[in-house]
């Protein structure tokens, strides 16, 4: 088998266990409530021993959630890629972030998590981890802008999406409904209007860098910087006149058409 089979094949794996592991755990937090549910357990639901586990989580909250957020980041990411170069990069964005988070999560799945705190808080985190997939997708787009332009609003993207998303899931307070399934959510509208109007508040930031670096129609034409060595009264277009280090002793037209001498 060829070394690249061999890594490809060592990947495959390593995703198929980490499907599996949270799987088990959403299906045995499910069942049993995620207090009552172990590493051990989840391991050998798994068919894995408790070390593997922790080769790929951290907590049973994270594995929990895992079933729910996977590759989501890196989906995001390559959404951004799969827009039109000519869209505007603010466009580009909302619509990547908000057609991989549009599919919300099962009911059952969205009880669990609105109604235990440290789930709750763990589905919020994980939003973070879009930044790094998403400032290497916006750097694309933005071209030679340097990586602090896209690292940063990445993070704003970020920022907001958790915050659409928390404010979109909250607990109710109110155990008894909790269990029966209810959940609470910003009146009765969707998570991708929420996601749209919390991007909103970023869009101007993503169109002022595509302005300045970007690809879509409002990126600003950028031209090379002139050479210091040539005279500036050369260039075509620029009238002469304005330069005010220049006169009609230079040697060109005074203002009845004569030319006068120069004084060098």
């Amino acid at each position: 088998m060829a070394v690249d089979e061999s890594g490809g094949l060592r990947e495959r794996k390593k995703v198929a266990t980490r499907a599996a592991l949270s799987a088990a755990a959403l299906r045995l937090a499910l069942e049993h409530g995620p207090e009552n549910v172990r590493v051990d357990d989840i391991a050998e639901a798994a068919g894995v021993s408790p070390r593997t586990y922790n080769n790929y989580f951290s907590s049973r909250e994270q594995a929990i959630v895992a079933a729910i957020t996977a590759e989501r980041a890196l989906r995001v990411a390559a959404a951004l890629r799969a827009r039109p170069a000519s869209e505007p990069l603010d466009e580009a964005v909302v619509e990547a972030v908000v057609e991989q988070y549009a599919t919300e999560p099962a009911n059952d799945a969205l009880t669990l998590i609105a109604s235990t705190p440290r789930l709750r808080a763990e589905f919020l985190d994980a939003v973070a981890t879009i930044r790094q997939p998403l400032a290497s997708a916006i750097a694309d787009r933005l071209r030679d802008d340097g990586p602090l332009a896209p690292a940063v609003l990445a993070a704003a993207v970020s920022a907001a999406a958790r915050v659409a998303l928390a404010h979109w899931v909250r607990d109710s307070g109110d155990a008894g409904a909790a269990a029966e399934g209810f959940v609470v959510v910003t009146g009765d509208r969707p998570l991708a209007d929420i996601l749209r109007e919390a991007l909103a508040h970023v869009a101007p930031a993503l169109r002022a860098a595509d302005r300045a670096g970007g690809t879509g129609p409002g990126a600003a034409v950028r031209r090379p910087a002139s050479d210091p060595g040539r005279d500036p009264a050369s260039d075509p277009g620029r009238d002469p006149a304005s330069d005010p280090g220049r006169g009609p002793a230079d040697g060109r037209a005074s203002a009845d058409g004569r030319t006068a001498p120069s004084t060098v």
